[in-house]
């Protein structure tokens, strides 16, 4: 599990940076100042996470049931969180209406609370002998 999060870690930094360059220098001609805002805040929260995801896949603080839970609830609310503001940011450039599954979004950042709580409840169950090390 920690290789398919470490992984997946990589290629949303990958794409987190083609995504925020492509943000800069290709969407400014074609979307408003505020669309390409809303765009750069879905590249900022899948940045952070594929930061957290490089820390969990990492660790071995984290038990592996643990570790899947968090993969999938930050994967799942990426795509949701980070997807539809992507859509939503570039509605007028695409023959889909975004407005009408963006509903999803706060489902996704749901998802992404809920990885970062189980990660909480990890550390607070590490036992004292860890930390005496």
């Amino acid at each position: 599990m920690n290789k398919t999060i470490l992984i997946s870690a990589s290629l949303l930094g990958i794409t987190g940076i083609i995504f925020g360059a492509f943000a800069t220098h290709g969407l400014k001609q074609l979307i408003s100042i505020e669309s390409v805002q809303t765009f750069e805040t879905g590249v900022r929260y899948q940045m952070y996470h594929a930061l957290f995801l490089l820390f969990v896949g990492s660790t071995s603080h984290i038990s592996n049931k643990s570790k899947k839970l968090i993969y999938y609830f930050t994967v799942i609310g990426l795509l949701f969180f980070s997807g539809s503001i992507y859509g939503l940011a570039t509605n007028l450039l695409t023959n889909f209406d975004f407005k009408t599954i963006a509903f999803i979004t706060p489902i996704g950042g749901l998802c992404l609370i809920i990885s970062w709580i189980l990660l909480f409840v990890n550390f607070v169950k590490i036992s004292d002998n860890i930390q005496k090390k």
